[in-house]
């Protein structure tokens, strides 16, 4: 195996694993009885499911350290045409997907189209476009170190935003965050996320900014294991920044607490130190130890990501809409049939695992026949 494909094994089996992982806490058999670690922090704090998103921008950014330094001699036309293009495509996938599945049943019988006045404009999937689309500016027109001060200067930047335009009694709160007040200014309620009780967009456009930091991030660790190679000295340093983050994280907790929801700067520093460590290590026990038979299952996830995750979310959301027994296919599966033999928490977490492993057979289908859908 060449050093190429070597790197990309790492980084399929990083982004499978996120995407796995991804599956598994969004798809409960009820969201009444989750174990805590797959669920979101209520606030200030930090799970293990608070990590898997922005691995999963840290793995598009380790991704685009393989491919842009191919726009360097190419027309300007070429890079824009490319960056455009694949920017609109997830982001509206992201807001086709909010909108599915179109209809509504209507006051006085019948169906309706959903109307786009109530539609969710933000989300996972815009947000992950968004943020490609400005990382890759600044990784084409800028040098790696001016990636690292846009980087510094967003976090720090952010902060200041956040604080001078949040609520002065606690700036940093669900009702007084500066970047709720952004998005209720210029997209309205409407359009917002309601899953806090309230109009709130985690994926919001202010808390956008540091999640780019999270792209540059894994561009630069890709980068650099581009033109180091997959050595003991590359992983060694690699983790050494890791520590270095994480310890620069735990400081500015102390005044911007970790916050996943407002994608606070200390969140931000947290989730890139942590998968500044777990990529290394993938790359030690893979490539370094020669230890891959375990990698194939991941990998499935990994070569068809966007597919697999759009794919999850319907298919999902249809069985929503399904009823068994006077109950919606997920709330059936959950309660009559994985609950007859397990307790509710267990069963909603077997539901999950069985979902996961559900679109896991599709991928591998789509792997056997070599489909790889990208756009």
């Amino acid at each position: 195996m060449g050093e190429s494909q070597a790197r990309y094994l790492a980084l399929d089996v990083f982004r499978g694993m996120t995407v796995c992982f991804m599956i598994i806490v969004n798809s409960p058999g009820s969201w009444e009885h989750v174990y805590g670690p797959l669920l979101h922090a209520d606030w200030h704090g930090f799970t293990p499911t608070d990590l898997v998103f922005p691995s999963f921008l840290f793995a598009v950014g380790n991704a685009m350290a393989f491919v842009m330094h191919k726009y360097d001699h190419q027309p300007g036309s070429v890079f824009w045409t490319k960056i455009f293009k694949r920017t609109f495509i997830i982001f509206a996938l992201g807001y086709l997907m909010y909108w599915f599945p179109f209809f509504r049943e209507a006051e006085g019988g019948g169906l309706e189209l959903k109307p786009l006045a109530e539609t969710r404009i933000l989300g996972v999937l815009q947000r992950i476009a968004l943020c490609y689309f400005f990382a890759s500016i600044i990784i084409h027109y800028g040098t790696k170190k001016l990636a690292l001060w846009f980087g510094g200067v967003a976090l720090v930047g952010y902060w200041i935003l956040a604080y001078a335009f949040g609520e002065a009694s606690d700036p940093y709160s669900l009702t007084g965050n500066a970047a709720l007040k952004l998005d209720l200014f210029l997209l309205g309620p409407s359009h917002l996320y309601d899953g806090e009780g309230m109009p709130f967009d985690p994926e919001g456009i202010l808390s956008t900014l540091p999640a780019i930091v999270n792209v540059i991030a894994g561009y630069l660790a890709g980068d650099y294991l581009r033109r180091q190679g997959n050595s003991y000295e590359a992983v060694a340093k690699l983790m050494i920044a890791g520590c270095v983050v994480l310890f620069s994280a735990f400081v500015w907790d102390l005044w911007f607490p970790i916050n996943k929801k407002i994608w606070t700067s200390s969140f931000a520093l947290l989730t890139i130190g942590l998968d500044l460590l777990i990529l290394p290590i993938l790359i030690y026990v893979i490539e370094l130890q020669h230890s891959r038979r375990w990698t194939k299952f991941f990998v499935v996830f990994g070569r068809n990501p966007l597919f697999i995750y759009l794919l999850a979310d319907v298919v999902l959301t249809t069985m929503y809409l399904l009823t068994v027994n006077d109950k919606n296919m997920v709330a059936w599966l959950h309660a009559d049939v994985l609950g007859s033999f397990s307790g509710p928490v267990l069963a909603s977490f077997l539901f999950a695992l069985l979902y996961m492993l559900f679109n896991w057979s599709v991928g591998y289908i789509l792997d056997r026949k070599r489909i790889y859908i990208k756009v």
